[in-house]
């Protein structure tokens, strides 16, 4: 498997035609992939955050797999990458959010039950959510005047579970 690959797999799946803030979803995809990469994460996590709408999230509901077939992207990408994708998928935010830097659990929004958010998975987790944030409100201002001051404060709330470097992002992209 390489990077060319997994786009285009994600290219097959028409990503190139779905709307997204700052053009398509394709595109968005890459920049979420390129920010993790930039912030030192590793390929499984960059990976995910390539792959992160795949199964739809709870801000995004439009998927490329059905959620119940797993195992195409386990073979594209990984089973530790997967797994990644799947539980940002899965991940039901206003139940989550608030409390995750006190419970560091996920409410799955498809089982309706809190799952524990492996620690090996906690920065990724945090870091891909953080990013995939920014890249919206950085290409969408309505989204960014709606939900900045929510981000701004539930993003400063997960230190301790997101890096350094990507609080640091935030606050200065939550900052203008």
């Amino acid at each position: 498997m390489t990077i060319d690959d997994v786009k285009a797999w994600l290219r097959e799946r028409g990503t190139e035609t779905i709307d997204h803030p700052g053009g398509t979803l394709y595109a968005h995809l890459g920049r979420v992939h390129d920010r993790l990469r930039a912030l030192g994460h590793g390929p499984d996590v960059c990976l995910a955050g390539l792959t992160h709408a795949a199964y739809g999230t709870d801000g995004f509901d439009r998927t490329l797999l059905d959620v119940g077939d797993r195992a195409p992207l386990r073979r594209l990408i990984g089973e530790r990458a997967e797994g990644l994708v799947h539980l940002y998928g899965a991940c039901d935010r206003s139940r989550t959010w608030p409390d995750l830097p006190k419970t560091r659990q996920v409410w799955n929004r498809w089982t309706n039950a809190a799952e524990a958010l492996p620690d090996d998975l906690v920065p990724g987790f945090a870091d891909l959510t953080i990013v995939n944030e920014l890249d919206v409100v950085e290409h969408d201002v309505t989204v960014a005047q709606r939900y900045g001051s929510y981000f701004r404060t539930t993003f400063t709330s997960w230190q301790g579970l997101a890096s350094e470097p990507m609080l640091a992002e935030a606050r200065r992209v939550f900052a203008a």
